[in-house]
């Protein structure tokens, strides 16, 4: 009787937990609105096309030299088609520039646009132009935003964030050599940034510059400025692209940049000097979540590839995918796949009804264990396609390459890992600093 009873409880204590689960994550009727006519439209524009836009894009795009760069005529066709849909900067949670999203209902469109490796930027919902438009959008002065902000939201121009240096651990970012210096009425900045993704585009207009701005009567983080730098001023010189695995990952690039006694107007500060840091955290909480999502619909794919392969070729008189515990593997990535999903949500949810400053475990959680995922799931459909999965055949490459740079986009593993730890000690009344 006791078990029968125990059992009921149970059951209603479960019932009653899916039900405030399914609260917390619930889309208003207006969002599921968005996510159907997200999918559709992936489904009838851009997955048929894919393939064959992929393949001239390499055409178009041989070598390193980022001057002759191109993207195919078709992209700014879907851009258009995807404007005149309303599928357009979805991610920004602002009614008038925008469409109003939250983050926990955007993410469940950006886990659709990273199904595809063209989606995020035919819907100009893409990194870095994503994080970059809402910082102008936050922190931006009227004259930026008529300047600059206009132009992104439009799509008519493409952006850079310039923080990541050569000659330094980026992953302490206060380790940051270059400067940004007030004369008078100008801003001097010196420097070299790397890894800035976006640098090869041919529509790449506008830098972010994260710089130095030395003041001794300011703490270490707030001693930093982002200063906007149009990509044509005098001073600013592309050095190279930087391949990824082999592959530049034309016409968007990874380009290497040096800023020798660029001058721009003081205007030009982003919230002011020395808020670099701040604006940064505002930036990257709601892109980690962007990245995340975008990894977990990439995950979903290769799941999908993988199954396909798998079970429409046959060796040893059995489909491969009935061989050598692949059977395991498709459930180890279903199990791996809902249980970073869900935690990204929670993320976004605790963002959207409490602030950044609140989830910062999730935050970080999510960055580390999102491209863990989608690396671990493609590396599994990449061992059933065979020789096929590491070709240009499938989207498998791209997606593993996305995947194992992630996991050091945005703060590599161990910092997010630290922030975690440093956090949790805190709950009990530890620091985490070193005793002196």
């Amino acid at each position: 009787m006791f078990i029968i009873v125990f059992a009921l409880c149970c059951c209603k204590a479960h019932k009653h937990n899916i039900e405030r689960d399914e609260a917390m994550f619930e889309l208003s009727a207006r969002a599921q609105g968005y996510l159907e006519r997200t999918k559709t439209f992936i489904k009838e524009e851009i997955e048929p096309i894919e393939t064959d836009f992929w393949n001239e894009v390499h055409e178009l795009n041989q070598g390193s030299d980022w001057t002759k760069w191109q993207w195919p005529a078709q992209l700014e066709v879907l851009k258009n088609k995807a404007k005149d849909a309303g599928l357009w900067n979805m991610f920004l949670p602002c009614e008038k520039l925008g469409q109003g999203l939250s983050v926990q209902e955007y993410a469940h469109i950006a886990e659709l646009s990273g199904r595809s490796l063209i989606a995020p930027t035919v819907f100009n919902c893409n990194a870095p132009d994503s994080g970059n438009m809402e910082v102008l959008w936050r922190y931006g002065s009227e004259e930026q935003k008529q300047q600059w902000l206009t132009q992104l939201l439009d799509g008519k121009i493409r952006s850079v964030f310039c923080m990541t240096e050569p000659a330094v651990a980026s992953s302490d970012a206060t380790n940051m050599q270059a400067t940004a210096v007030v004369e008078g009425d100008e801003i001097v900045l010196n420097g070299r940034k790397w890894w800035s993704s976006g640098l090869g585009d041919p529509n790449a207009k506008i830098i972010i510059f994260m710089a130095h701005t030395p003041d001794e009567t300011k703490d270490r983080h707030h001693q930093h400025s982002m200063v906007l730098v149009p990509v044509d001023t005098v001073g600013v010189k592309i050095e190279r692209m930087l391949p990824v695995f082999g592959d530049y990952d034309a016409p968007h690039g990874h380009g290497e940049i040096s800023f020798n006694n660029v001058r721009v107007p003081v205007a030009n500060f982003i919230g002011g000097a020395g808020q670099g840091f701040e604006i940064a955290q505002g930036r990257l909480g709601p892109g980690r979540i962007h990245h995340c999502m975008r990894c977990i619909g990439a995950a979903e794919k290769s799941l999908e590839l993988m199954i396909d392969r798998g079970m429409s070729r046959t060796a040893f008189g059995k489909e491969i995918l009935k061989l050598g515990g692949n059977l395991e593997r498709v459930a180890e990535a279903r199990v791996a796949i809902d249980q970073a999903r869900l935690l990204t949500l929670y993320a976004a949810y605790k963002m959207d009804t409490m602030g950044n400053m609140a989830a910062l475990t999730e935050i970080s959680a999510i960055k580390v264990v999102a491209p863990s995922v989608l690396e671990k799931v493609v590396d599994m459909a990449i061992q059933i396609h065979g020789g096929a999965g590491v070709s240009r055949d499938t989207p498998l490459t791209g997606f593993f390459a996305q995947a194992r740079s992630l996991r050091l986009a945005d703060g590599p593993d161990e910092v997010h890992k630290g922030m975690i730890a440093k956090l949790e000690l805190a709950k009990r009344g530890y620091s985490s600093r070193q005793k002196k």
